[in-house]
């Protein structure tokens, strides 16, 4: 497979080894759709998804996580599946563990893993115990919030952990309920709007920086980084209304990183996705502070696929094609259940 170094990230010279011809035809089941707050963002990636595996020569449909879901699967079960589900739905591990009851291969890590990366205060733990820089934080349920006394409590994290302070939901994709403290006065409100989508608020030290997100993908070589994409975010948040409203966000794919700390990224991209035991991709989201430093912030299972997700930014930036990058992960989940496919 060449000589690529898997700690430097992924260009387009390393693509024709890594994507071999396919001999068998593929039939594949693309999952969007769900019912958590994430649902049309999850819509979006299932067509781009759909409409990439197509283009690739992939036979694929579209279909929604409801009770149709499982006699399709018993009665004509797909060579895989791509889970294009965003939140709960496709984030905690409860769909991948039906899906291995049903003997149903898919695209990404199992289910434990998945419910591992997904309870973001659970990874940090991870993350911090394998030597990976992350912010300082405090998990901090709604119901000791309000038994301990709302005021002692935040007043006791800001002695901790400082100011300003990131807040958001402990399990939640999108950014979803999170904000940037930078006022004593304003974390109640933001604390307050972080448990509209989360019994559990995620106080966590905010490091400035650059935002950059490092998506990591195998294709039958090991993980490998794609080129980091630098996230500008007009009002300084990377929140719903940034990622998802025209004209309040700005990416530069790749980042405008240094040699250095690109590699730097990409290693330590690279050791958060095998530290949580994930496979296949992921999306780990960093920031690069002003001594080119890295700290990983999350890490998500179930990337956006649309026009304007991360990862598809990132396999433009190495010059690859989306669709057949699909199909190599496609027909590698599909050789889990049958270790013969050619």
């Amino acid at each position: 497979m060449g000589t690529h170094s898997a700690d430097d990230p992924l260009h387009a010279a390393e693509w024709p080894e890594l994507v071999p011809e396919l001999t068998t035809e593929l039939r594949v089941l693309v999952l969007a759709g769900g019912l958590s707050y994430e649902r049309d963002v999850s819509l979006k990636s299932g067509r781009r998804v759909l409409d990439a595996l197509r283009s690739a020569g992939v036979e694929a449909e579209l279909r929604d996580a409801d009770v149709s879901l499982l006699p399709l699967l018993r009665d004509d079960p797909p060579d895989a599946v791509v889970i294009a589900l965003h939140g709960s739905t496709g984030e905690d591990g409860s769909l991948r563990g039906v899906l291995d009851i049903c003997d149903v291969p898919y695209v990404g890590c199992d289910a434990r893993s998945s419910r591992l990366a997904w309870d973001k205060p659970s990874a940090k733990a991870v993350l911090r115990e394998s030597g990976i820089p992350t912010p300082d934080w405090v998990a901090l349920p709604h119901d000791r919030f309000s038994e301990l006394g709302a005021v002692a409590v935040l007043e006791r994290i800001v002695e901790r952990l400082g100011l300003p302070l990131m807040i958001k939901p402990a399990q939640g994709g999108s950014g979803l309920g999170a904000a940037v403290v930078r006022d004593p006065a304003a974390l109640p409100a933001a604390m307050v709007g972080c448990f509209a989508y989360d019994s559990t608020a995620l106080v966590e030290r905010h490091v400035s920086g650059m935002d950059v997100a490092v998506s990591v993908v195998d294709l039958g070589d090991g993980p490998q980084a794609l080129p980091a994409v630098e996230i500008v975010p007009r009002n300084g948040v990377y929140d719903y209304a940034a990622r998802y409203t025209a004209g309040l966000t700005t990416w530069h794919a790749p980042a405008r990183l240094s040699e250095a700390a690109a590699a730097r990224v990409a290693e330590t991209a690279l050791a958060a996705h095998s530290a949580l035991g994930l496979r296949d991709l992921s999306r780990v989201d960093l920031i690069v502070d002003d001594t080119d430093r890295p700290h990983v912030l999350e890490v998500n299972v179930s990337p956006g696929m649309t026009e304007t997700s991360l990862l598809p930014l990132a396999v433009t930036a190495a010059g690859l094609d989306f669709g057949k990058l699909l199909r190599t992960l496609v027909t590698r989940a599909s050789r889990r259940r049958d270790p013969g496919r050619p």
